[in-house]
């Protein structure tokens, strides 16, 4: 799947892979996020990503240049969900519509898990 835009000087396509890789990237930067998540099939277990592993905790589909993302993270422990949640998606609709130039339709969060952060 890739977005596209015209421009002046030609087409320019915007593969999902870089949009999940910058998605995963604003998503640990916002307040309460530990990180992404990464469900395993085979063991149920779900484990926290490292920073070069971003963009496999996030679901990107595109549909008519129209972005809707899927955000798997893990959630400080202590810290309100629903403010962090509402923080995370105001932050990646944002950041991705100004990156891509292309508008983000919908975003999912599904909180993983909680961790204490040290």
């Amino acid at each position: 799947m890739k977005g596209h835009l015209n421009s002046d000087y030609g087409e320019i396509l915007v593969d999902a892979d870089v949009i999940a890789t910058y998605t995963g990237s604003v998503a640990v930067g916002c307040f309460g996020i530990v990180g992404m998540a990464a469900y395993s099939m085979k063991d149920g277990l779900v484990h926290l990503l490292r920073r070069d592993s971003l963009k496999y905790g996030i679901n990107v589909k595109m549909n008519n240049n129209k972005i809707s993302l899927t955000i798997h993270c893990i959630v400080a422990y202590g810290v309100s969900i629903l403010a962090v949640t509402e923080n995370l998606i105001e932050a990646v609709q944002y950041k991705v519509e100004q990156f891509t130039g292309l508008s983000v339709e919908k975003i999912d969060v599904l909180v993983e898990g909680i961790r204490v952060i040290d």
